[in-house]
């Protein structure tokens, strides 16, 4: 699968900053052009929001970070990219202008996406010379952190063109969905603007607040959808019988005087003035960064809830962030940094997330066994034992650990661990972890752990093969010139 070489992004407000940060934390170059005056500052404060979401996201090796650089004019921006990513308002002739002065200034090769998220791609690529490489690339906010696009075609617009934006956007993280038709609005925000409409009318007639709506969708059905869907959802209300016997005990409800969708609300003053003050009741003083921020945390721990789901296989976008990570340890799992045999291997570099700590902002207890853990996972990469590995029916077992509470990591604290290899034999690896204050150097915890190498497709211990024990002896031997750690050996109450 070929991914995305170069990038260039038209626009760099809420959806274009939110590209410019998926690309950049991919390891993809970006070039920017938008003519506000203060487009670099905004898009510097998405790009910092998402690199905070990464960091609580996954633990996997992202590339190092793209580059980024804001150019003078479209023209220089669009030069050399792969991948070019409309974002300017939402006007027809606005996009229509400036995708066609993209057009001519573009490699004959690029692909040309736009984020508009209802006007019709054929509509837009009106006056291009190559109408062919034009689609609709529509995300949902905020970029970096949800994964799907619509990918929509226009009349001229060719399969090759739409086969190589999806193949593109799985290297990033993203899912491409097809959507068959082009038709005002696509597939998602049809569903938004329907139930946005009816939203509407319940806060014009005082049938509730913007809060009390707002509460009906998070404690209820938009839990639902954020893993299942609507069919799928509904597919379970119909019990054993599924979906038929749903449609069929619940389908004439539609015909019922209960919604007002074919009817506009009067969006007047005094309607604008109601919800806006609803709204800023609701904040409660929390600016939009804030509630970017809580937006995004929460995101992050909706994805890694589902990321575990279906018996760890992952299920909807939490799937797809597993087979992303595990794109990133493919790439760049195996990569060391140069062996010094002087001192125990730095291997794992954190910070401590919202999602790591308790009521009292300190890390929680099983958040050191995290971290510890992926310390051995990145040693064990570094002796060879990588996915493909584990793969193939081989694997390192953790059959014993101690864990030491020296000190408390607290939240946004940087920290690092440390890794000392104090035996190892064909089937047995004995280390022993510590976990550090970045700031300060001081312990926080320490972790003693034997591992058992093990063939998981038998289901019981086997020899490394030479290949790995080479690797673990060479560390091992190293290891052995070095003091023994304080607290090596220790049991649970022994007196210091």
């Amino acid at each position: 699968m070929t991914g995305i070489s170069k990038a260039a992004c038209i626009g760099g407000g809420v959806i274009g900053g939110g590209w410019i940060a998926r690309f950049l934390l991919a390891g993809i170059d970006v070039d920017v052009f938008d003519p506000h005056p203060e487009a670099e500052r905004i898009v510097g404060e998405v790009i910092a929001n998402a690199e905070k979401a990464y960091a609580m996201l996954t633990g996997a090796p992202l590339p190092p970070r793209g580059r980024l650089t804001f150019c003078k004019t479209l023209e220089e921006a669009v030069a050399g990219a792969d991948w070019i990513q409309e974002s300017v308002p939402e006007r027809l002739d606005l996009k229509r202008g400036v995708l066609t002065q993209i057009d001519a200034a573009a490699r004959p090769d690029a692909l040309i996406g736009s984020s508009t998220s209802g006007l019709l791609p054929t509509d837009l690529q009106r006056d291009m010379k190559h109408p062919e490489r034009l689609f609709v690339a529509h995300p949902y906010n905020p970029v970096y952190l949800l994964p799907l696009v619509e990918i929509v075609g226009g009349e001229k617009t060719s399969a090759v063109t739409i086969k190589a934006a999806m193949d593109k956007l799985p290297p990033v993280g993203m899912k491409g969905v097809h959507i068959a038709k082009e038709i005002e609005a696509f597939v998602g925000d049809r569903l938004l603007e329907a139930l946005w409409r009816e939203a509407l009318w319940l806060i014009h007639d005082d049938i509730c607040t913007v809060e009390t709506l707002d509460d009906v969708i998070r404690y209820s059905f938009g839990l639902r959808w954020a893993q299942m869907g609507l069919f799928q959802t509904y597919r379970i209300a119909g019990g054993e019988a599924g979906m038929r016997h749903f449609l069929a005990q619940f389908g004439p409800c539609l015909a019922w005087p209960w919604t007002k969708l074919t009817d506009v609300v009067d969006l007047d003053d005094a309607l604008i003035e109601k919800i806006g003050r609803q709204s800023d009741e609701q904040a409660a003083g929390l600016s939009i960064r804030e509630l970017e921020r809580i937006r995004d945390e929460n995101l992050v721990g909706i994805l890694q809830s589902l990321k575990g789901g279906h018996g760890g296989e992952g299920w909807g976008a939490g799937k797809l962030l597993k087979d992303f990570e595990q794109s990133l340890w493919a790439k760049g799992g195996g990569a060391a940094a140069p062996f010094d045999p002087s001192k125990p291997l730095r291997l794992v570099e954190t910070k401590v997330s919202p999602a790591w700590v308790d009521y009292n902002g300190h890390m929680t207890e099983h958040r050191y066994l995290q971290v510890f853990g992926d310390t051995s996972d990145a040693l064990l990469r570094l002796v060879g034992v990588d996915l493909a590995y584990v793969e193939a029916g081989h694997s390192y077992y953790t059959v014993e650990s101690h864990i030491r509470h020296l000190g408390e990591a607290k939240l946004g604290q940087a920290i690092h661990s440390t890794c000392q290899v104090l035996a190892a034999d064909d089937k047995r690896l004995h280390v022993f972890h510590t976990l550090y204050a970045t700031a300060t150097g001081e312990a926080l915890a320490t972790a003693e752990h034997m591992l058992l190498h093990v063939d998981s497709k038998l289901g019981k211990a086997a020899p490394a093969p030479t290949t790995v024990l080479d690797k673990v002896r060479t560390i091992a031997a190293a290891h052995s010139e070095l003091a023994l750690p304080e607290g090596a050996g220790r049991y649970v109450g022994q007196k210091r």
